[in-house]
């Protein structure tokens, strides 16, 4: 599916229009999905549970209460309310952007997919929030399902630029703490830190009742290290820190260590049942939502 682009290469994402794109780009992604039997992000069906006081009247099964006289509730329909939170990290290595991705940073491309992720659940219904951090939470947005409420996630997003270090680990154990009802949790990020740390923060979200998705973004150039002449390398998190060498004599370490990496990632989040969706910044956005989108509803 062919995918505009709908913000200039390099230019700010202002509120108009990262609207416009958030839009169209779920207008087109929805247009090719087929019809599911059941509204929201979530379309797992659980089962009958006996209704107790405080749950919502209109989830009673009317029809299953006057064969019975008891009264029950429509699980299924209490999980299309879904209450999503879409993290953005906005630290420093987010800001890189090669010459493959078409002047889009990992920051910018996250910014785009947590964008239309929110105009598509709020649309349908789900309640949507947004948690944008670096070395802290700079923005806790909680869930809501209110249509203005996506003007406010929009607007956050927009002005959000990427900056300063993080370790992703400590974050997400702090984040745990301010979330305690179950939902949804999208991670958009690089995932760059320490794994064994980032993991076990992983997990306590996971405990927690979270389901958690992973779209783990990166820059082509991450992946397979074209650089050919001596270049100087500057830590996006630390710019005091950069060194110039020769690519040719670390290219075989470096991607070594990025399989490891990436290997543990993998098994890391298959043991805690968290899905990891890898995004590169070359692959249209619009296209790579759609395939997880379409996947998901098909239970995978």
């Amino acid at each position: 599916m062919a995918s505009p682009d709908l913000l200039p290469a390099n230019a700010p994402a202002t509120l108009g229009n990262l609207q416009l794109l958030a839009k169209q780009v779920v207008e087109g992604f929805r247009s090719g999905l087929h019809k599911s039997p059941h509204k929201g992000f979530s379309v797992e069906f659980k089962e009958h549970r006996s209704y107790v006081p405080g749950d919502d009247p209109r989830t009673i099964d009317w029809k299953l209460y006057g064969k019975t006289d008891r009264l029950f509730i429509r699980e299924h329909e209490q999980e299309t309310n879904l209450r999503a939170t879409l993290l953005v990290d906005s630290s420093g290595s987010m800001n890189y952007g090669g010459q493959r991705s078409h002047g889009l940073t990992k920051h910018d491309y996250a910014v785009r997919c947590a964008a239309a992720l929110a105009h598509l659940m709020i649309r349908q219904q789900d309640g949507c929030g947004l948690v944008t951090f670096d070395t802290k939470v700079r923005r806790f947005i909680p869930p809501r399902v209110r249509p203005k409420h996506l003007t406010a996630i929009l607007s956050e997003l927009a002005k959000t630029k990427p900056g300063g270090e993080t370790e992703l680990g400590d974050v997400f154990h702090r984040l745990a703490a301010k979330l305690p009802r179950r939902g949804l949790l999208i991670v958009l990020s690089d995932l760059f830190g320490d794994v064994d740390r980032l993991l076990t923060s992983l997990a306590h979200l996971r405990h927690g009742g979270h389901e958690v998705v992973v779209f783990q973004i990166l820059d082509p150039d991450e992946i397979d290290f074209p650089f050919d002449r001596r270049t100087r390398f500057r830590n996006l998190e630390d710019h005091d820190d950069h060194h110039t060498i020769d690519p040719a004599q670390v290219r075989r370490a470096y991607l070594e260590k990025l399989a490891a990496f990436r290997d543990a990632l993998k098994k890391g989040c298959g043991r805690q049942r968290i899905g990891l969706v890898p995004l590169t910044t070359d692959r249209p956005f619009a296209d790579a939502l759609a395939a997880y989108l379409a996947a998901r509803r098909r239970g995978r």
